[in-house]
């Protein structure tokens, strides 16, 4: 089949670059801003240009779509390619609205098309490892997942404007996913956030976000989330702490605490090649009808989650969850 791919920024190329490997796919078209953006894309990467998104919809041999454009407006995107009956494979967040995310996941199933939202961080070994050695710690207390990412200057990107990333929690929903994926439903969050150091205009330079969740089980966890300029040293640190033990990961090393302070290195795979996984995934569901490994209810829940921090940061307040 004939697909398309919407977007021309570094997940698109490595959606066109799997599709073009794929010998189920029999054509990749690409629409990004302009035409000229797509061809100088396609030129570098592979793929057919076209005029914009709404040429795949006039196309009738493009059966499916996989949207890598910006988090603003993707809903209404969606939206229009479920209502032109095309499978829709999308980046996280499905929508930055969780009310307009269901509405999403309802047209799909009525229309018989799959709708599935990349999690690729469930695939990395990372997160692998995390859940064949959960069992160790007992009864799960405390978790903490920690990523900052230095950058000086702040780039001009939507990935720093709030109108188009959406609330941090929100646009970066996986780090929030990894957590519920593994301790469950969430009762209640308590977020905050900070832009700075001007007041917020179309892009800022710097974000701090935290939340820290009550989950169902008791357990309690907490996510710091920051990038920009001066937020010091880089980290992306995730660790799981209960009655028997702790699982800590620095990058991608992870070690296992037992106890009485014994240590134990944990083989962790390479996060290489995930989109490819995750691209191959999706064919196979459409051509084949072969399971996904996360299903768009999955990330809907946590994007309620993520809004309900947003809503906390917004009134000072916890949220409940239902």
């Amino acid at each position: 089949m004939r697909v398309g791919v919407i977007g021309t920024g570094f997940v698109a190329k490595l959606r066109v670059q799997a599709l073009l490997a794929d010998s189920r796919v029999a054509g990749v078209a690409v629409a990004g801003r302009s035409r000229d953006r797509a061809a100088e894309f396609c030129a570098a990467v592979g793929g057919e240009p076209v005029d914009g998104w709404r040429s795949l919809l006039a196309d009738p041999e493009i059966k499916a779509v996989f949207v890598a454009s910006v988090n603003g407006g993707r809903g209404a995107l969606i939206r229009s390619l479920l209502e032109g009956d095309r499978h829709v494979v999308t980046e996280y967040p499905l929508a930055l609205d969780p009310i307009e995310a269901a509405g999403l996941i309802d047209l799909a199933a009525a229309r018989g098309r799959l709708l599935h939202v990349e999690h690729i961080e469930l695939l990395g070994g990372v997160h692998r490892s995390l859940k064949a050695n959960i069992k160790r710690l007992g009864s799960v207390a405390y978790g903490r997942y920690c990523t900052i990412a230095p950058r000086s200057p702040a780039p001009e990107k939507w990935t720093y404007a709030p109108d188009l990333f959406g609330f941090p929690l929100v646009g970066a929903l996986s780090r929030l996913h990894r957590l519920v994926d593994v301790l469950g439903p969430v009762a209640s969050v308590a977020a905050t956030v900070r832009y700075g150091p001007e007041p917020v205009a179309d892009y800022y330079r710097t974000v701090w976000c935290a939340a820290q969740l009550r989950f169902g089980s008791g357990a309690i966890a907490e996510v710091l989330y920051a990038k920009g300029e001066g937020v010091g040293p880089a980290e992306r640190r995730l660790e799981m702490r209960g009655d028997r033990g702790a699982l800590i990961y620095d990058g991608d090393a992870g070690r296992w605490i037992g106890p009485e302070g014994t240590e134990e290195a944990l083989p962790v795979e390479g996060r290489r090649g995930l989109f490819a996984v995750d691209t191959a995934a999706a064919i196979a569901a459409i051509v084949e009808g072969k399971p996904l490994y996360v299903s768009p209810q999955e990330s809907l829940y946590t994007l309620q989650v993520a809004d309900a921090a947003r809503r906390s940061a917004e009134t000072g307040r916890a949220i409940a969850l239902e």
